[in-house]
């Protein structure tokens, strides 16, 4: 385990050097310090942080919100919904939201283990940690954890594509949900 890990400590460095182009380094680092380029790159996840801590407690209510509906908080219909979320709705607000995700996938947990078959387990499982997967990277995004990525917040986010695989994803895991329901587990 040593020796792996040397190497991905002799290998990082170079990879960084030499494989990412400067523009991608940027991008990858920006968000550790976005005041790099405030005007630029860092400016989404500047105005994202102010509209998320103007917020406050109990925000300033639905579409109340000074940055969100003046536009300071750019793509926030889509990739930036949680800021707007968390300027008007506060911190109780996002936090409900979050809670929200964890009794979903905590559901989904229940459904795969009613299962019939351990497939169905698996697509049930797969889904959820798919959904919690671009929960965890959107909302880390936002508040300054993470880079910035494409990746919506599901049922909240505008788009089109990602609102019809989740709402797929969702029929699945009803059926599954239904089928278990049904009759005895049969493996």
């Amino acid at each position: 385990m040593l020796a792996i890990q040397a190497l991905f400590a002799v290998a990082a460095p170079w990879l960084w050097n030499h494989f990412l182009q400067p523009h991608q380094r940027a991008r990858l680092t920006l968000f550790l310090d976005p005041n790099q380029d405030p005007m630029g790159g860092g400016y989404h996840l500047l105005q994202s942080m102010v509209g998320i801590g103007s917020g406050g407690w109990f925000g300033t209510g639905l579409l109340q919100g000074h940055l969100t509906l003046l536009r300071f908080i750019p793509e926030q219909h889509t990739d930036f919904i949680f800021s707007a979320l968390g300027e008007e709705l506060g911190f109780v607000g996002s936090m409900l939201a979050v809670v929200g995700f964890v009794v979903w996938i905590w559901r989904l947990l229940q459904i795969a283990g009613r299962a019939r078959t351990d497939v169905e387990s698996l697509v049930v499982v797969g889904i959820g940690a798919m959904v919690m997967f671009q929960v965890v990277v959107n909302i880390n995004m936002t508040i300054g954890l993470g880079p910035i990525t494409g990746i919506p917040l599901p049922w909240f986010s505008y788009g089109r594509s990602a609102m019809i695989v989740n709402f797929i994803a969702l029929g699945l895991c009803a059926s599954v949900g239904r089928r278990g329901s049904q009759g005895p587990v049969r493996r």
